[in-house]
């Protein structure tokens, strides 16, 4: 069902959207040492998930209007270590994708939308949150905005980031 709503080849289940996001980054090849650039106004789960890995979560700040991860500051962020950036869109609004995917490409980072708290939100040019970057993860908590209670979901249009999910699931 996921595949045929958000119009992508590829849906993974999960146990919990923390899951989702773990699988995710072990499928982009995150290694201990590595970074990932994050917002700090994230539920720790996004911190979790990249500490499970034994990466370092990198602190981009917030755009003060959005109060979302600020591209501008992302770009101050990066390293040689960096590997991926995870933006998470809070509360039904979407970072600005454009800016981070355009970075992202220049540089050779994977990108991980959080829409654990944006389902089904619509970005610039009609693009729905989760199937902009590499990989969209999304949660089914019981306080989430989809919910069944618990789970969680990742998608992506990558064949073989389908499979190394799956794998690493």
């Amino acid at each position: 069902k996921l595949k045929e709503v958000f119009k992508i080849p590829y849906a993974i289940s999960t146990t919990s959207g923390t899951a989702a996001l773990h699988q995710a980054l072990l499928a982009f090849g995150i290694r201990p040492g590595d970074e990932v650039i994050v917002s700090p106004l994230t539920p720790l789960m996004c911190q979790e998930a990249i500490i499970y890995c034994r990466a370092k979560p990198v602190f981009a700040d917030i755009n003060s209007d959005t109060f979302l991860i600020d591209p501008t500051d992302i770009i101050k962020k990066i390293t040689a270590k960096t590997k991926a950036i995870m933006v998470v869109h809070m509360c039904g609004h979407i970072c600005d994708m454009d800016a981070i995917m355009s970075v992202a490409r220049e540089k050779g980072l994977w990108i991980l939308e959080d829409c654990a708290q944006c389902q089904l939100g619509v970005a610039a040019k009609g693009r729905i949150a989760g199937t902009i970057g590499d990989v969209g993860i999304f949660s089914f908590d019981s306080v989430k905005m989809l919910t069944s209670g618990e789970g969680g979901a990742l998608i992506t249009h990558n064949v073989s980031l389908a499979e190394r999910i799956r794998k690493a699931g």
